[in-house]
């Protein structure tokens, strides 16, 4: 009997033109026979899912330790908020699903513990040695780092799933080869040396909309955390436009709703008009584009799923709602600079005793090691690490651990 394996499996479904098609993948680094189950950004995503680095957002902080309560967001939780939004996105464009879900699910691989206070000291640490980008370190982990194939180190993702994962946010480059936003890490250069990701051109319609979902996921969840937190309060709320009519809307609705079910309706509802906005945003450049192709989005001048420019205003706004009131709230900062202290201390310590870093594989060999890459193992080490081993590693080696909370 002869099987059709375009009608197998999930996403399979009818796409957009532009779409990026999983039967026509530029394929993988290392050639593999394909499932008769699944396409190729299905297996991609699997794999990811699977991960050791997956399963290690969950201990990993998104702005609150974890210590601090259960009920905050992860890194693993933020992602999947993030992979439901690319999938709705994905959905309404009619692109691959899978591929969207897949490079939402994979985007914070590279975060090290304590978030980003984490990842500016680790840079901090590794700056004689061409410094620490989070984007950067998620395509050593699925390209390098991942252990689990007998015939390949990492992940051998397809092209458009690693493209996805470094260039989700826009190029890197120009096209005369300069930094848009400064030197292309390194990692990302030597790797294009040998699999190139055209790093001068934007990404697939499917990672440009994982790439607009994680501003609207945490933009959200971020204020349902300050609000449970109580960095925030409903009234600081006000001084977003947007968010003011939300919530006069909410109580005109429901005038004595108790707090916990207000703040919920009004994150829902900021999803939904952040989602529509981006959706039609999206449908108007596409109408003017109309692309023939997913190299066609690749090669165009803007891209396509982003934020109007209200809505483009409303997000600053709410981001610096976000930053005046929690990310440098005193008592935040006071944590952070805590954080910091654990990542810089271990850090210095791997480098004077690499045996100390008992489970890395590499402690074996480190003596042989040139200090520059002695440095990039060390990081690898350290941006792997969740909050809690962190914590009892530097417990471990140190008579003083700073305390975070």
């Amino acid at each position: 009997m002869t099987i059709d394996t375009r009608s197998l499996g999930f996403g399979s479904g009818d796409r957009a033109i532009f779409a990026a098609d999983p039967w026509t993948s530029r394929g993988r680094l290392f050639p593999e026979a394909g499932s008769l189950t699944r396409s190729e950004f299905q297996r991609d995503r699997d794999r990811i899912v699977h991960t050791t680095a997956f399963r290690r957002l969950k201990h990993k902080t998104q702005v609150f330790i974890g210590v601090d309560g259960d009920h905050y967001r992860t890194r693993l939780t933020h992602t999947i908020e993030v992979a439901q939004i690319a999938r709705a996105l994905a959905r309404a464009l009619k692109v691959d699903e899978d591929l969207a879900e897949g490079v939402a699910l994979v985007h914070d691989f590279g975060h090290t513990p304590f978030g980003h206070t984490g990842e500016d000291a680790l840079d901090e640490m590794l700056k004689p040695y061409g410094g620490f980008d989070h984007n950067a370190q998620s395509l050593r982990i699925v390209t390098k780092l991942e252990r689990r194939y007998a015939d390949f180190d990492g992940l051998n993702l397809t092209w458009e799933s690693l493209e996805g994962l470094v260039k989700h946010n826009g190029p890197m480059m120009t096209k005369a080869g300069q930094g848009i936003k400064g030197p292309v890490p390194q990692p990302i250069l030597d790797y294009c040396e040998i699999h190139d990701l055209e790093i001068a051109s934007f990404a697939s319609l499917e990672a440009q909309v994982a790439a607009i979902a994680d501003d609207i996921a945490y933009n959200t969840h971020d204020i349902d955390d300050g609000l449970r937190s109580g960095f925030l309060t409903l009234d600081m709320l006000e001084e977003v436009p947007f968010l003011a009519a939300m919530m006069r809307g909410v109580r005109d609705r429901y005038p004595n709703l108790e707090p916990s079910r207000f703040a919920h309706e009004i994150m829902r509802r900021q999803i939904t008009h952040m989602v529509e906005d981006v959706i039609g945003v999206a449908q108007q450049r596409l109408a003017i584009l109309k692309p023939q192709s997913a190299a066609d989005i690749r090669a165009a001048d803007l891209p396509m799923a982003t934020f109007s420019a209200e809505m483009a205003e409303t997000d600053r706004q709410i981001k610096k709602l976000l930053f005046t009131r929690i990310y440098r709230h005193p008592d935040i900062m006071r944590i952070r600079a805590g954080a910091a202290e654990i990542v810089c201390d271990l850090f210095r310590a791997y480098m004077a005793a690499p045996q100390e870093m008992q489970s890395h594989y590499w402690v074996s060999q480190m003596a042989e090691l040139s200090e520059a890459a002695r440095a990039r193992h060390v990081g690898d080490y350290l941006a792997g690490m969740t909050d809690t081993y962190a914590v009892k590693a530097h417990l471990r080696l140190f008579d003083r651990t700073p305390e975070l909370r």
